[in-house]
């Protein structure tokens, strides 16, 4: 996979995960731009030319969805990517329809983002595997600890910087990382 200087849009209002995102993304070789409104966005994409975009779907009253057209308009073979924090049947065949080729739930690890970036329509990449499907959901106690490991990788092990992206006190961060879920 080779992302260098493909020209990235992040719209998100949380300023945490567009930074997190920001960062994590540029570090992979992508030249990113960052929005955190949907105004600034389409603003951006009348005056640049998007090779791919992470929209998140919820942005503050508007949405993410919003984008998918004049993205595809602007550049047909632009990859975009939809991320949400409230993921549902709806929105996902919504997204899809609407455009986008990949749907994500949050929290998703810069890898797992920069594949689903870099999978170009009928190469190898993109023949979906089946994923293996659980006996029974994690615990949010899991899905929490995930998601503060994927931030804390992002942030190359800095707990201030993590903390700060989470939105939480670096002591409670502190001590989350000291109660690791059962079954791990």
């Amino acid at each position: 996979m080779n992302s260098s200087g493909k020209r990235l849009l992040i719209v998100d209002d949380e300023s945490g995960t567009r930074s997190m995102l920001d960062r994590a993304m540029s570090r992979r070789g992508f030249d990113t731009r960052v929005a955190e409104s949907v105004d600034e966005a389409q603003g951006m994409i009348a005056r640049e030319r998007f090779d791919c975009a992470l929209l998140d779907l919820k942005i503050h009253h508007d949405s993410g969805l919003e984008l998918i057209a004049p993205l595809r308009s602007a550049n047909p073979r632009a990859r975009i990517i939809l991320l949400t924090g409230y993921s549902s049947i709806p929105t996902a065949v919504a997204a899809i329809k609407l455009g986008a080729d990949d749907y994500l739930c949050k929290p998703a690890g810069g890898d797992q983002l920069e594949a689903a970036l870099l999978d170009e329509p009928g190469s190898a990449s993109s023949d979906p595997e089946l994923p293996e499907i659980a006996k029974a959901p994690p615990s949010v106690n899991r899905l929490a600890w995930e998601h503060i490991q994927r931030v804390l990788a992002e942030n190359d092990g800095n707990i201030s910087a993590t903390a700060r992206a989470l939105g939480m006190h670096r002591r409670t961060l502190q001590r989350k990382l000291q109660k690791r879920p059962k079954g791990q």
